[in-house]
């Protein structure tokens, strides 16, 4: 996945969970934040970040706020790539052969799973988490309690039962990491469903990324351990 009109930048501070401010070229400008959650151990004082810049004339801010470095590691907080890096993963057949068809969004019972593919004779339902938050080279999901993240875990172990495959895939919107676990701190309820839906059958998947200034791209398995 690449950006394009990168532009480097210093965070300054976060009025709410839509915007920041942040300084580019001598200047203070408003950005908007593609991501909601907390991600208060990244949104540092001057920390170093990257900015898309918008050439939309429209837009109430010109600028979207893509990633942002973490001593030296760069992170990309951009929630809306996870679904992308790993569409283009899947579509590559590092995982599944002979695919015949790739649907996003797709709708299951009352909710919309990230993706259905069907690969041979094979259904199979896979919802996508991007994860952000690291502590000590450890990664962890979620960063804020999840109620539509329980949903979609309980409603993948039950789709089991119609014959499904199904996979929650966190991608580690970083690289070089030690592991991957659920934050129980933080939301022990979405930690323990993950536990009961692998014991039934869902297959749990990490895969770290490769980030730069303007590109992510999914690379290697991450253990995890639950």
């Amino acid at each position: 996945m690449k950006y394009n009109n990168i532009k480097a930048s210093k965070f300054i501070d976060r009025p709410n969970r839509f915007i920041a401010n942040i300084e580019i070229d001598g200047r203070s400008e408003v950005c908007h934040v593609k991501n909601t959650g907390r991600c208060r151990e990244l949104l540092t004082d001057n920390a170093s970040i990257f900015v898309q810049e918008s050439d939309n004339p429209l837009r109430k801010t010109k600028y979207d706020l893509i990633s942002v470095y973490k001593g030296h590691r760069l992170i990309n907080m951009d929630s809306q790539a996870p679904n992308k890096v790993f569409h283009e993963w899947l579509k590559k057949g590092y995982l599944f052969e002979n695919i015949k068809l790739i649907k996003p969004e797709y709708k299951y019972d009352k909710s919309r799973i990230d993706f259905y593919v069907e690969a041979e004779d094979r259904k199979i339902l896979m919802e996508v988490k991007g994860v952000t938050l690291e502590e000590n080279n450890v990664v962890m999901f979620p960063d804020a309690p999840t109620e539509r993240g329980l949903k979609h875990i309980n409603e993948l172990a039950r789709c089991l039962d119609e014959g499904y495959e199904a996979y929650v895939v966190f991608i580690v919107q970083m690289s070089s990491v030690s592991y991957f676990t659920p934050n129980n701190i933080t939301h022990k309820e979405f930690g323990d469903a993950l536990k009961r839906a692998e014991q039934k059958g869902v297959k749990l998947l990490a895969l770290d990324c490769v980030v730069t200034k303007d590109t992510i791209e999914a690379e290697n398995y991450v253990d995890i351990k639950l």
